[in-house]
């Protein structure tokens, strides 16, 4: 599972990448810039050179992670025919292209995760005669994947008790710690009773079972292309609004910090190694209920899915964080293009590269900083 969980990591990661880099070159040269090499891997020593496409050397690096672009004078304006040397709209156009490749990433992959489900989640109000408690995730191991509970089960009632909200939940879990606990669970229109041993987890400093869930949701079907698209165009826009207000909710307190910590790529691979073995887990028993005719895993719910939408997730996060206004970024380039277009004035080029030097060192002096904090302190999933 390891094995799996890293190359799916590594052609996760460094796919993304490549799709934004990608973004900017075909970008660039539709605007009539050239670009000198478009790399696979992070730029090493020894690149192999694959080929050559007008002008364009395609190499590999010897770094696996992401990739890059190397425009002709990029922070030079007097290289004719390159990138800063191109009019404002044109670096704009090129600036844009690798985030926007990002986000049509996204949607393209939440289209596919709606396609594989046959539908999506939606929230309802909480006096809703539809709305139930769906069970959204079960952890690997955990008491309630012993117990048997699945993705898409719909919690009804616990040691007797029916189940309205999430607080229902943690009051029974916390009051019956070692202690077998009566769920009943709704699957396929069947009520289905199990019994869940709550254990106690020190991180957490209370009982749990192991799933995480969606109250007051309803599974809707989705099955014309036109309604796909909406909805994965609508979900991409909504995950986008999150993060962009994200710093604001964390100041506000509506988010916890642990929640909306940043993590680098062992944050990430950890992240990514838990959705892959949800995932395999759940194709198992797929397979396993076709084999025996069994219909217990089937349903829209229970798809292996999660690592799809962490892949999608992470497409918006790299395309939204490229277009923070921060030196180095294209979010901070952008920046410098705008007074041109205002006032017809170019920022001086010497000046311009000194500051996205100095952005490019505090950013890689952060990250550095997010990767060892990754090791200090590890990403915790909710149980």
């Amino acid at each position: 599972m390891n094995t799996l969980s890293l190359v799916i990591f590594i052609l996760a990661f460094g796919g993304m990448v490549i799709i934004h880099e990608f973004g900017h070159f075909i970008v660039a040269r539709w605007c009539g810039i050239e670009v000198e090499e478009f790399g696979i891997g992070l730029p090493t020593p020894g690149a192999i050179t694959l080929f050559t496409w007008m002008g364009t050397r395609f190499t590999l690096n010897w770094l696996p992670l992401g990739g890059f672009v190397r425009p002709k004078g990029e922070n030079d304006p007097t290289v004719e025919g390159g990138l800063a040397a191109a009019s404002p709209w044109k670096r704009l156009a090129v600036l844009f292209a690798g985030p926007t490749m990002n986000l049509i990433t996204a949607v393209i992959l939440f289209s596919v995760i709606i396609a594989i489900s046959g539908g999506i989640i939606t929230y309802q109000p909480a006096n809703s005669p539809t709305a139930k408690i769906l069970i959204t995730n079960v952890l690997p191991d955990s008491p309630a994947k012993q117990a048997g509970m699945q993705v898409g089960d719909v919690l009804v009632s616990a040691a007797g008790q029916t189940l309205k909200n999430s607080e229902d939940i943690r009051t029974i879990v916390s009051a019956h710690s070692e202690q077998p606990v009566a769920f009943v669970v709704e699957r396929n229109g069947k009520q289905i009773e199990l019994s869940v041993i709550p254990k106690f987890n020190q991180a957490e400093g209370r009982p749990l079972i192991g799933i995480e869930y969606c109250g007051g949701c309803i599974f809707k079907p989705i099955t014309s292309v036109g309604e796909n698209l909406q909805t994965s165009l609508r979900y991409t826009g909504n995950q986008v609004y999150a993060l962009v207000t994200l710093p604001v909710n964390l100041i506000r307190g509506t988010i916890a910090p642990e929640q909306g910590r940043m993590v680098g790529l062992k944050g990430i691979y950890d992240i990514m190694k838990q959705s892959v073995t949800s995932d395999v887990q759940t194709s198992q028993q797929a397979a396993s209920a076709t084999a025996t005719s069994s219909s217990s895993s089937s349903g829209p719910y229970n798809k292996p899915v999660q690592t799809l939408f962490l892949i999608a997730a992470l497409s918006i996060s790299l395309g939204v964080f490229n277009l923070f206004p921060f030196p180095a970024l294209d979010g901070g380039r952008i920046i410098f293009v705008i007074p041109e277009l205002l006032f017809r004035r170019r920022v001086p080029a010497r000046f311009e590269n000194i500051i996205h030097g100095l952005g490019m060192a505090v950013l890689l002096l952060f990250m550095l900083y997010v990767n060892v904090m990754d090791f200090i302190n590890p990403v915790v999933m909710p149980k």
